[in-house]
């Protein structure tokens, strides 16, 4: 879940700062430098929500750029906290 969580921040930053750069200057050496970084974050973040949940509508998204590995956390992450809630109360 800290892997899943970690790249969606990078993807959405990295996404945000390409972005205003493609709004504002347009430096090409910063589209160089974010653009592999967003496209890893992006397929990190496929990779964990394929690992974390069997649900089709959870993978699919992951799909989506930018807010896709936020969506998966939310959702995820409900699931997984009422999970833990669960367990100790069986105890």
């Amino acid at each position: 879940m800290r892997v899943l969580r970690s790249a969606a921040a990078v993807e959405l930053a990295s996404l945000v700062l390409l972005l205003l750069n493609l709004a504002t200057v347009h430096w090409p050496v910063v589209a160089t430098l974010l653009g592999p970084v967003h496209g890893c974050a992006y397929l990190v973040v496929i990779g964990a929500t394929v690992r974390e949940s069997r649900s089709v509508s959870t993978r699919l998204l992951a799909v989506i750029p930018g807010v896709g590995g936020w969506l998966v956390v939310r959702r995820t992450g409900k699931r997984h906290t009422a999970d833990v809630s669960t367990d100790a109360i069986s105890r």
